[in-house]
């Protein structure tokens, strides 16, 4: 089963996450989510566990607890969906278009 935790400290560790689950079972991966461009974390993870039944107490028993003077957030985690992505970055500081698609802005253009 695949977990979702948030509200991470920016301090913890692809490790640390990890030694959070494994008193609850075998935890077959552990990746703190980074920034791209800085490689800072984002505060959101996720934990992969090779036991459904192990998974579901982890979330029972860690939802809500303090790590690292931060209550986290622990949910089994969400396949992602289809669907738009973000905007652009813009031009000359004027922000970035919106993402994804909007039938009501639909417009007939003639590519030929």
């Amino acid at each position: 089963m695949n977990i979702y935790v948030s509200n991470l400290s920016f301090k913890l560790q692809d490790e640390d996450l990890k030694q959070i689950f494994t008193s609850f079972g075998e935890v077959t991966s552990a990746k703190v989510i980074r920034d791209n461009q800085s490689g800072r974390s984002r505060g959101f993870g996720f934990v992969e566990m090779a036991s459904d039944d192990d998974a579901r107490a982890a979330i029972e028993k860690l939802n809500g607890t303090e790590v690292d003077g931060r209550s986290i957030v622990v949910n089994e985690a969400r396949p992602r969906t289809e669907g738009g992505g973000g905007g652009g970055g813009g031009f000359k500081k004027r922000g970035g278009g919106g993402g994804g698609y909007d039938n009501r802005r639909q417009r007939d253009f003639n590519r030929d």
